[in-house]
């Protein structure tokens, strides 16, 4: 990542992360709630995804609500070969969201999918992809993400 988060940054990422208006045009909202032009909430999107500040810009949807599984997963990964595993990883539909741990299980990502057993297939996938083991934690309670960034 060579780009430094602005305040604006900071202020949008955390706004992203309560929802988007329901409205045709919801960057026009955001704009008028941040003071700024709504060309410029597009940019500064697409400017954070570009830098790698962002990774993924899209709806989170609950698999399980709409009939289909979700599963908590982690790999072993040599720090070495990192970054040719996190780019195999997340080209995966599946992959809801992934991240990095200080930890022996330093990889750790969401699959959701159509079925339990598409889940199956998909940790199979990656693991005959990156020739590692892929665990399966299959959700026990609910937990909702959010990443807010100190303005």
């Amino acid at each position: 990542m060579t780009g430094e988060l602005t305040d604006l940054d900071r202020r949008l990422i955390n706004r992203l992360q309560d929802d988007l208006p329901l409205t045709s045009r919801p960057f026009a909202t955001l704009a008028n709630e941040l003071g700024i032009a709504e060309d410029d909430v597009v940019d500064r999107i697409r400017h954070l995804r570009d830098e790698g500040l962002l990774t993924r810009f899209g709806p989170f949807f609950d698999a399980e609500a709409l009939g289909g599984a979700f599963c908590l997963c982690a790999m072993a990964v040599p720090q070495e070969c990192f970054e040719e595993v996190l780019t195999k990883v997340n080209a995966h539909p599946e992959v809801a969201h992934n991240y990095e741990r200080d930890h022996k299980l330093n990889m750790w990502f969401v699959l959701a999918t159509e079925s339990r057993s598409a889940i199956r297939e998909s940790a199979r996938a990656i693991e005959q992809e990156t020739g590692l083991k892929v665990l399966q934690f299959p959700k026990e309670r609910e937990f909702f993400i959010g990443f807010r960034v100190n303005a």
